[in-house]
């Protein structure tokens, strides 16, 4: 019988961007329910410092604008945890200060394309022979800014880009049993929603509908903890928005 206060044991997960943030949030909250986690930073600034959780877990350093990245932290996490990944949690992201048309540049542009679409197809590539023969999940972090207009063209559209791996990754891996969904995360209170100007985030807690808050990573790595769960196999090919009623799908 499975564990029920541990759903996810003997499962290995991969959470990128997960020493901070949502990722943190998500990271923590698989290892809670029993997971094997690999997580990936890119620099000393952001390196886990601890991991308070009594399950597995190793970090990795990668900057996934390389290409390269993505057999790295594979191989890293096929090492410590053996050949079958379960979950995969496509995290990582960045965003940019730039806005109206003639004020980005290619450089800003290919910064974002690298990691906010780029990554998440080759992190797909490259989890996909190790997920198991059953009941492997894949998890894209989105953004409701992918289907609203906030004023960031780039960064809205990287994320309005990956919604199209999800559909067409969950047709081509339901008839293996696995699961592939998105969710869109709205105003969340992390270090990346305080870059953004004070009258664009005050104007985001107005547009939220439950509670006018900010969401809290935990709000989001509860929705991916369910997502990765067995009880789950039902949903597939959706993008959730967990943005507290910001955006309404």
């Amino acid at each position: 019988m499975p564990n029920k206060s541990l759903p996810l044991e003997n499962r290995v997960a991969i959470v990128t961007g997960g020493s901070r943030g949502i990722g943190a949030g998500i990271a923590e909250t698989l290892a809670s329910r029993g997971a094997k986690v690999a997580i990936t930073f890119t620099s000393e600034m952001n390196k886990i410092k601890g991991f308070g959780t009594s399950a597995d877990a190793i970090t990795i350093q990668a900057d996934l604008r390389n290409v390269a990245s993505a057999k790295l932290i594979v191989d890293t996490t096929v090492k410590a945890f053996g050949p079958v990944i379960h979950i995969l949690v496509n995290n990582a992201g960045v965003s940019y200060k730039g806005a109206s048309i003639g004020t980005t540049s290619i450089e800003d542009h290919n910064s974002i394309f690298d990691v906010n679409v780029r990554a998440v197809f080759f992190m797909g590539e490259a989890v996909a022979p190790h997920l198991p023969n059953k009941g492997g999940r894949i998890i894209n972090i989105g953004s409701a800014a992918g289907r609203e207009p906030f004023g960031l063209p780039i960064y809205c559209a990287s994320k309005a880009a990956i919604e199209g791996f999800t559909r067409c990754w969950a047709a081509e891996l339901g008839s293996k049993g696995h699961t592939v969904n998105q969710v869109n995360p709205g105003a969340v209170e992390t270090d990346m929603l305080r870059e953004v100007d004070i009258s664009v985030t005050n104007m985001l807690k107005a547009m939220t509908h439950m509670e006018n808050r900010f969401g809290q990573p935990q709000d989001i790595a509860d929705v991916v903890g369910f997502l990765a769960e067995e009880s789950s196999r039902w949903i597939t090919g959706q993008v959730i928005s967990a943005s507290g009623g910001l955006a309404m799908y």
